[in-house]
């Protein structure tokens, strides 16, 4: 299964889905990962930490969207994250729909 980790996009959002420490164990496992440039910067971890875990490091949220199997985010997909998932794909993450009837 290939593991998606896209950059958080959401206001005063720092924190990052998966961390370097469990994208060495996805890939132990035997996953593929891939996570956005920068994802790890609010938690000081750059793109080489995620390289040395074995993660492969996309160019953009796009990217991470349409090659992975499973997208694992901290928040509620904003908007223009909610036209990128499609029929299928895994979505781990926190989900709080009491503010947004919308996408519940």
């Amino acid at each position: 299964m290939r593991v998606g980790c896209p950059k958080e996009i959401k206001n005063h959002e720092y924190r990052v889905g998966l961390t370097p420490g469990s994208v060495r164990e996805y890939v132990a496992h035997g996953h593929d990962v891939l996570v956005e440039t920068g994802a790890g910067a609010g938690i000081g971890a750059d793109d080489n930490a995620y390289r040395a875990a074995g993660a492969t490091i996309a160019k953009t949220a796009a990217d991470v969207f349409a090659k992975s199997d499973m997208i694992v985010k901290v928040k509620e997909p904003q908007p223009n994250e909610w036209v990128q998932l499609r029929d299928g794909q895994i979505l781990y993450t926190y989900l709080h729909l009491a503010p947004d009837p919308e996408q519940t």
